[in-house]
């Protein structure tokens, strides 16, 4: 018989949040209204919900046509999908949604170190 661990983040160690992806209008929308912080490379949103909303941490990822075409889109979505990856089991709290934004001609192209360390400044922005 084996021990087995709880799930751990990808880059600290920290235990994994339980981090669902908001696909619903509304709680874009009810982000867009909250807490807001811009960095060169993302526009971030968060909102703390009411009690009862939701459990977990929840992030949504949007991108404009003033991004870029359909592949420059994607490509910055897939960006901040793997950045959020990485910074919101360190930097997230529950009960929060947060909604990143990306930016036109930088998202996509902007090194990726720089990108997270943006994502890092914003999300202590946002709660401070």
């Amino acid at each position: 018989m084996t021990d087995l661990k709880p799930p751990v983040g990808p880059v600290t160690g920290a235990p994994a949040v339980s981090v669902c992806v908001l696909t619903k209008r509304a709680d874009f929308v009810r982000a867009s209204r909250a807490r807001r912080q811009g960095t060169p490379g993302i526009h971030l949103q968060g909102r703390q919900r009411s009690k009862g909303e939701a459990d977990g941490t929840r992030v949504g990822f949007t991108c404009s046509k003033k991004v870029g075409n359909a592949v420059a889109r994607n490509r910055a979505k897939r960006r901040l999908r793997e950045a959020a990856r990485i910074v919101l089991p360190e930097l997230g709290r529950d009960g929060w949604d947060y909604v990143l934004v990306g930016r036109k001609d930088i998202t996509a192209t902007l090194p990726f170190e720089t990108l997270v360390a943006d994502l890092r400044r914003a999300m202590t922005k946002v709660h401070g």
